[in-house]
């Protein structure tokens, strides 16, 4: 069996590729720079003015285990990929959901993280509804925000109930929390952290969230060095359960409340 052995002209070639990727950059320069935008939990600023969140907490662990001093890049979300592709951080840990669109732009990692969008009902209106299929009733009224990805799902989800729109969240969930509308349908942890925070009017019904999206990191193109690192990485914590231990903290608790307030 005949073995290929790369040229000697081929290595120099590799080498600059090697040297030319971002986590070969990082490594010399000692920190890692990772660009994202405050969105409550994933990335928040506590009474010291310190980020924190799942996406700090991320970001921190990923630049520990890489041997590296993190350097947090806050950046409004709308120039957030212009920012990425211009070189002013290294990597996007924000939250950002994987869509076709971005992914002519960037590469994405295998998935980290999925955003679901969930159900939170009124205890008095929807009084004997425990599941789903119970909502997806004429006599039910489900509210959502105006040309959300909530919106497409309640639609989806609930074609026989009364969809109404409101512009803001705020009034929506009033609307359930007066008991003038049956259920909220919105991207988690909004539904969650109203169901905990009012649960004697409020409960989550029966059933798997409306729809779910991967979320990963986001890198700038033709670096497969250090997608490799980051998948391999995602990979091993996965495992230990630590992304799942600290999803469950920032999402499904609020112990972290008295860090912001």
């Amino acid at each position: 069996m005949a073995i290929s052995v790369a040229s000697a002209a081929d290595r120099p070639l590799r080498d600059q590729l090697a040297e030319d990727s971002v986590i070969e950059q990082a490594l010399k320069r000692g920190t890692l720079r990772v660009g994202f935008s405050t969105f409550v939990p994933w990335a928040m600023q506590d009474k010291s003015g310190a980020f924190v969140g799942f996406e700090v907490d991320v970001a921190t662990r990923l630049a520990q285990d890489l041997g590296l001093n993190l350097e947090l890049v806050p950046t409004k979300w709308s120039g957030i990929i212009p920012a990425l592709l211009t070189g002013k951080f290294d990597v996007i840990i924000g939250g950002m959901s994987v869509k076709p669109v971005r992914s002519l732009k960037v590469n994405f990692t295998i998935p980290y993280d999925y955003a679901s969008i969930s159900v939170m009902a009124s205890k008095s209106a929807a009084a004997g509804l425990k599941s789903l299929d119970d909502f997806d009733n004429p006599e039910v009224v489900v509210v959502a925000r105006t040309g959300s990805t909530a919106a497409l799902a309640a639609k989806k989800r609930f074609p026989k109930a009364r969809l109404r729109y409101f512009d803001d969240e705020g009034p929506a969930i009033q609307e359930v929390l007066s008991g003038r509308a049956h259920a909220l349908v919105s991207s988690d942890p909004l539904p969650r952290f109203e169901v905990l925070a009012n649960p004697d009017r409020l409960f989550t019904p029966e059933g798997k969230p409306l729809a779910l999206e991967p979320v990963a990191f986001a890198v700038r193109k033709s670096d497969p060095d250090t997608l490799n690192v980051l998948d391999n990485w995602i990979r091993m914590v996965e495992m230990e359960g630590w992304l799942k231990e600290r999803k469950h903290y920032w999402f499904e608790t609020r112990d972290w409340e008295p860090l912001v307030r």
